[in-house]
This record gives structure tokens, C-alpha cells and sequence, in this order.
């Protein structure tokens, strides 16, 4: 399944920038807690930047994530992604 580009991806992708802090922690939570993920880069990636625009109303705001039930995560902490993921990791 392509889980580019869409709100019901089969495993959870992370729109995200190189230069941006908080994606930066939300690559730190699931590499510490061992959950898998799909990074885009919007970067020079206009189609990902278009994507992200409409759904966060014309903001590229990042990271947006996207799970598998459809749930959307704009720019979280650990707090929210833990309990979104259901891990007891600290940060």
C-alpha cells in the first residue's frame, strides 16, 4: 500500500523538516520506544508540503503525524505521543 498522501496509512508516517526541533523529538520517541515509521521529508517535496498544507488549514506545520486509525498529531510532545503509542518511556 502507498502510505504517501493519504489519512489512512498502514503504518504511521511522520511529515517532517531536517531544521525542525520538534521533529527532531518526535524521531527521538520512536527510535527510543523501537516503534516503526515512515519519515517525509517536505523539503523540496512539493506534493508532501501541499499534503500537510491541507490538512493542517494552509499551515506547513511539522511534524504532522499520521496513524494508522487516522488519527493526525500536530507538532507533540512525549507526552502526547505516549499516549497515543501506549508506551511508558520517559524523555
Amino acid at each position: 500500500m502507498n502510505d504517501l498522501y493519504t489519512t489512512q496509512p498502514s503504518q504511521i508516517v511522520m511529515y517532517a523538516t531536517e531544521y525542525c526541533s520538534d521533529c527532531r523529538r518526535a524521531k527521538a520517541f520512536f527510535d527510543t520506544n523501537e516503534i516503526k515509521y515512515l519519515r517525509v521529508g517536505i523539503e523540496n517535496n512539493k506534493e508532501a508540503t501541499k499534503f500537510i498544507m491541507n490538512l493542517n488549514k494552509g499551515y506547513q506545520s511539522v511534524p504532522t503525524i499520521i496513524f494508522p486509525d487516522g488519527t493526525v498529531l500536530v507538532e507533540p510532545g512525549w507526552e502526547e505521543l505516549r499516549a497515543k503509542t501506549g508506551t511508558k518511556s520517559g524523555e
